[in-house]
């Protein structure tokens, strides 16, 4: 696989329906429909996601959908790819964010399914390569609503990034409510309601959550499912399909056997 798509997970669906719970990924999403719908819920609003159109989803926004006889193909290219690209484009290093969560462009559209075919087909790297630059860079230049650098990926708020960095180091622990809002000095309640509004997701949410992408990365990377569960966090492995299944779509067996998942 090309250097640029390195643990770049793929999805190429038919016909599936499923019911896709609240989670965010520490990636871009960025996909086509071909046929069927997904009914989805992007930072509390809701979207249509039918044939020939294209959806964005930023990282770390909290999305989640119900799929009516859904046929796509998805790719989660990561901040870095996207950044860089973004440089090379306006010669400054950001990370760009785009508003329109469902775009309709034709051309666009076009430019990702060349992409994803030529991917799919396991062409030559130089021919996946020019496909994905040339779909990414029109959608940067011709759908980026703002940008941002690296530290304004989250709300700077202290009690935020507090709790975030709190997370990211103990992610493999138990975190209480109570250590969460004592760490931030808040009551239990004060922390929830402003944690909630922040994120869009409970703190038990987004530590599955968490959890999970790691996991996914983990499993990607070459770790066994049980290395993985236990490496974030999770010392029961049905606990972690389950959850992984409800967050996801597919089950991390799937993802283990096939590096890009193909239903």
């Amino acid at each position: 696989m090309t250097k640029l798509l390195n643990n770049t997970l793929f999805e190429n669906v038919k016909h599936i329906n499923e019911n896709f719970s609240k989670h965010y990924h520490d990636t871009y999403t960025i996909g086509i429909t071909y046929d069927g719908v997904l009914k989805t819920k992007n930072t509390n609003k809701n979207f249509d996601f039918y044939k020939y159109s294209i959806r964005v989803n930023n990282p770390n926004e909290v999305h989640s959908g119900i799929s009516q006889h859904w046929s796509h193909s998805n790719f989660y290219p990561n901040i870095e790819l996207i950044s860089d690209l973004y440089g090379q484009i306006f010669l400054e290093k950001k990370i760009p964010y785009f508003e329109n969560h469902i775009i309709n462009d034709k051309f666009l559209f076009i430019k990702l399914h060349n992409f994803f075919q030529s991917f799919f087909r396991k062409d030559e790297d130089i021919i996946i390569e020019s496909n994905l630059i040339d779909a990414l860079s029109y959608l940067i230049i011709n759908f980026t609503a703002y940008s941002k650098t690296y530290d304004e990926m989250f709300d700077n708020k202290i009690i935020l990034k507090k709790s975030l960095e709190l997370i990211n180091d103990c992610i493999d622990e138990n975190i209480s409510l109570d250590t969460l809002a004592n760490n931030c000095n808040l009551s239990k309640y004060h922390f929830l309601r402003v944690f909630k509004k922040e994120l869009g997701l409970t703190p038990h949410s987004f530590i599955i959550n968490e959890r999970l992408n790691r996991a996914n990365n983990l499993i990607q990377k070459g770790l066994t499912i049980s290395e993985a569960s236990v490496k974030v966090g999770f010392n029961d492995q049905s606990h972690f399909t389950r959850n992984f299944k409800k967050y996801f779509g597919y089950t991390p067996t799937l993802l283990q056997k096939n590096s890009n998942i193909i239903l």
